[in-house]
């Protein structure tokens, strides 16, 4: 079963209200500030030699940080460790979280929004604007 984008926004909000990210207001200004500050992360990784599509993951074992290819480790102990995704297609989906959380705040219906710009964006002539980047 396919989740509507906005169930998902609904979702990333009521996370984001649980683990106590809306306690005190954010004002929209800070939202669009930790949007960007996830596409700067992007760009980072990049500049560091990493491809966009490359993924690894840092787990935390008896208090030091292990890097790996895989989502699940085991310790010693045969615990098993989720680690935290990172790279470029972890901040792209940490850009997508922010705004879905700023739409849930706002009560944005960001699945409305986004078929109305995309079928806009299909009627514009190619590279409308006349912007070299």
């Amino acid at each position: 079963m396919t989740k509507s984008i906005n169930k998902l926004v609904r979702e990333a909000h009521a996370n984001a209200v649980a683990k106590g990210w809306w306690e005190e207001d954010r004002s929209f200004g800070e939202l669009i500030a930790l949007i960007h500050s996830e596409a700067s992360e992007a760009l980072e990784d990049f500049r560091k030699g990493h491809k966009p599509t490359e993924v690894w993951y840092e787990h935390k074992i008896n208090g030091e940080l292990v890097i790996s290819r895989e989502r699940f480790i085991q310790t010693g102990s045969g615990e098993l460790v989720m680690g935290k995704p990172c790279g470029i297609p972890s901040e792209l989906a940490d850009i997508v979280i922010r705004v879905f959380d700023a739409c849930g705040r706002y009560c944005i219906d960001l699945e409305k929004a986004i078929k109305e710009k995309m079928a806009y964006n299909a009627t514009r002539p190619i590279r409308h604007g006349g912007k070299v980047l």
